[in-house]
């Protein structure tokens, strides 16, 4: 089996993707975060850190994106019909 950090970057990034569990691996990466159990522990003054800063700069840049490519598909399709409708009014008295 190979491992690489690209394959994990695209097995991270195609489950925040998907919707169904996106919400989880938000809550996951966060408590991963919070959690004093880490890669690198986060004993060690700045290197503890590191693996902490680079999920949570992962995390944030896949959000802003999804956000962003949510926005731009939202403005192109709008909602409301710019169609004309003709009606013929009739008085009713």
């Amino acid at each position: 089996m190979n491992f690489s950090i690209q394959s994990l970057y695209n097995w991270y990034r195609n489950l925040l993707r998907n919707p169904t569990y996106r919400w989880w691996v938000i809550l996951g990466t966060l408590v991963y975060i919070v959690s004093p159990i880490d890669i690198i522990p986060d004993v060690f003054p700045i290197v503890g850190q590191i693996d902490d800063v680079v999920i949570f700069s992962l995390l944030v840049s896949e959000l802003s994106g999804l956000a962003i490519a949510s926005l731009k598909a939202r403005k192109s399709s709008p909602d409301v019909s710019t169609e004309t409708v003709d009606v013929d009014a009739v008085s009713m008295k």
